[in-house]
């Protein structure tokens, strides 16, 4: 089969099937399958390529799968952050672009640090997940160390597995398994970064992807009667875990920005400021304790 009608196949398929990233998501597949580039994948369509028939009975079991909704990630068990490729699937939740945000404060925030003389600035994230938080401050600043908690015992098996494969290339990462409320009481005080992507979605509110009702935990989900019980807790954990002039970011939902702000202000935090994302959107806001 010719792959650009591989391709136009697929792209109707996930389009009909409400796959607003139909084209993108054919093409990642079948790239991911014959494992090359989208860029080469392109190419060989240019040119008339076509596919073996190994192959394409692989690509169309997972189009069948991704047709319904389940996560491309969990397909081809890898998902993109940053300059991190990590592994994700089942029990772990997907990083999402919009957390980049997240991610590129807390690398602003120790580089500032190392630039003010810290020679190994602490990080920490709260909720660490597939670990993609941490690991893109571990990786963009090398000189810091980062420490790391999850509660999932399925999530913290994708969290290892990840931190294993960076701490090989010398990023200095301490995960453990814990509770984010009463987490690293050992060490409070030393934080020059705290971060935190927690659940943030109110438990009666049903998220409108299916990829997200169906396969992402619903421990990373839901965060109480109005989505904030965690954003709460990661607040009072970050004061603890914050030497002064530490730098503290969490993120939320788009409308929930004004909340989260009048939350930490009234916590003690200052310089509380409300960030963007890429879609304009209230996505995060930041606090520096005093």
């Amino acid at each position: 089969m010719q792959l650009r009608q591989l391709l136009d196949d697929l792209t109707v398929r996930f389009a009909e099937a409400g796959i607003e990233s139909a084209r993108a998501d054919a093409e990642i597949l079948v790239a991911d399958v014959l494992g090359i580039g989208r860029g080469a994948l392109a190419a060989m369509a240019v040119t008339d390529g076509e596919i073996e028939a190994e192959a394409l009975a692989t690509v169309l079991a997972f189009a069948e799968r991704r047709a319904a909704r389940e996560p491309l990630q969990h397909l081809t068990g890898k998902a993109y952050f940053r300059n991190l490729t990590l592994a994700v699937g089942k029990g772990v939740f997907v990083p999402r672009p919009e957390t980049e945000l997240l991610a590129g404060l807390g690398v602003q925030a120790l580089v500032f640090a190392v630039d003010s003389g810290i020679q190994n600035p602490q990080g920490f994230d709260l909720a660490t997940g597939s670990g993609a938080i941490a690991l893109a401050m571990a990786t963009e600043v090398p000189a810091a160390t980062i420490h790391a908690v999850e509660l999932s015992e399925d999530a913290i098996a994708w969290t290892s597995k990840n931190f294993e494969a960076y701490s090989r290339q010398g990023a200095k990462l301490e995960l453990r398994q814990g509770d984010l409320t009463d987490a690293f009481q050992d060490i409070n005080g030393t934080a020059d970064v705290v971060l935190s992507n927690p659940p943030y979605i109110p438990v009666d509110m049903v998220p409108i992807y299916p990829e997200v009702v169906l396969h992402d935990p619903g421990l990373a989900l839901y965060g109480g009667q109005d989505g904030l019980d965690l954003v709460r807790a990661a607040s009072q954990s970050a004061l603890r875990l914050c030497k002064s002039g530490g730098f503290f970011a969490v993120e939320h939902a788009d409308i929930q920005g004004p909340s989260v702000v009048e939350l930490l202000k009234n916590d003690g935090w200052t310089q509380v400021t409300q960030h963007q994302d890429f879609n304009q959107r209230d996505r995060v806001v930041s606090a520096v304790k005093a």
